[in-house]
């Protein structure tokens, strides 16, 4: 598939959707974890008539691996696979695993060499390790062997009852400077820790965020006060215009209205183009890096 300029939405989660989410305990869970009772299960057709709406073309699925704090997956690879290899033209996906399982490697190892993940979802504040613990270690060193990416989710959640503690940026620094080549996405713009991710993505090349940002009344305010006011109006459409990627956070954050947002920044066309689409192909490893051409 080509993918050029196809609008991408990097930080999608497929709990609801109706293909996967198939049980009343299923369904039980989400809600106990996240809250979004009031969502429902999305049916397939709706789910693709939102995207269509938003004018979004793919959405990268990340699963959950909640096997030491719940027992259980809050959807799995295999689903991930499944929703992937069924509607490849809107969806790609991320693997995940439990970084204190005994076969994390082999999880991963299966997710990139036969279930076609493109890279590995990470929750540590609802998976409860640090980013920062022993155990992350053959984590890293899997993805970078198989140069496959990682996406951590950053920052304050929509989900209650997290200890955001697990959720700092600082906690990825060591690694993303040890590992130099592994690409890391660090979701939200780790707010309220956004001028540390964007201090991270100034001295590490390879750390990237997304804009799943977690808002107060509505999105287009949380942006203009963040990029145009707290980091200066120029950080985003100049110095980091390289490693930030559109991010919804959907289900829990609406992706209309977040991407809407986005598109009514005062930024440079070509700025939301690879915030839009490119960036995140660089990411998950479906483009070259082209983030020292001239444009």
């Amino acid at each position: 598939m080509q993918y050029d300029k196809k609008v991408i939405d990097i930080n999608t989660h497929p709990y609801l959707l109706e293909d996967v989410c198939r049980t009343q305990e299923q369904y039980q869970l989400v809600y106990d974890v996240t809250g979004l009772y009031h969502n429902g299960v999305a049916s397939m057709p709706s789910t693709f008539a939102r995207l269509d709406c938003a004018k979004i073309d793919l959405s990268v699925l990340s699963p959950l691996d909640l096997t030491t704090t719940k027992g259980t997956w809050m959807t799995t690879n295999e689903d991930v696979e499944f929703l992937c290899k069924k509607y490849p033209e809107r969806f790609l996906g991320l693997a995940s695993v439990d970084p204190h399982r005994a076969d994390a490697v082999e999880v991963l190892e299966k997710a990139f060499t036969e279930q076609g993940l493109l890279g590995v979802h990470l929750f540590p504040a609802l998976q409860g390790f640090s980013p920062d613990e022993a155990c992350m270690t053959p984590i890293y060193e899997t993805c970078l062997r198989y140069d496959k990416p990682i996406l951590f989710d950053c920052g304050c959640s929509p989900y209650p009852g997290l200890l955001t503690k697990y959720a700092h940026p600082l906690l990825v620094e060591a690694a993303a400077m040890k590992y130099k080549k592994l690409r890391i996405c660090l979701s939200r713009f780790g707010w309220p820790w956004s001028r540390e991710v964007c201090m991270l993505m100034l001295k590490c090349h390879n750390v990237y965020t997304d804009t799943s940002i977690v808002y107060f009344d509505d999105a287009p305010q949380m942006y203009h006060q963040m990029f145009m006011v707290d980091m200066g109006p120029k950080w985003l459409d100049r110095s980091l215009r390289h490693q930030v990627m559109f991010g919804s956070g959907d289900p829990g954050l609406e992706q209309i209205r977040m991407i809407n947002a986005v598109r009514g920044l005062e930024l440079r066309d070509s700025t939301k183009e690879l915030i839009l689409s490119r960036n995140a192909l660089e990411f998950l490893g479906l483009e070259k890096d082209l983030r020292w051409t001239n444009d």
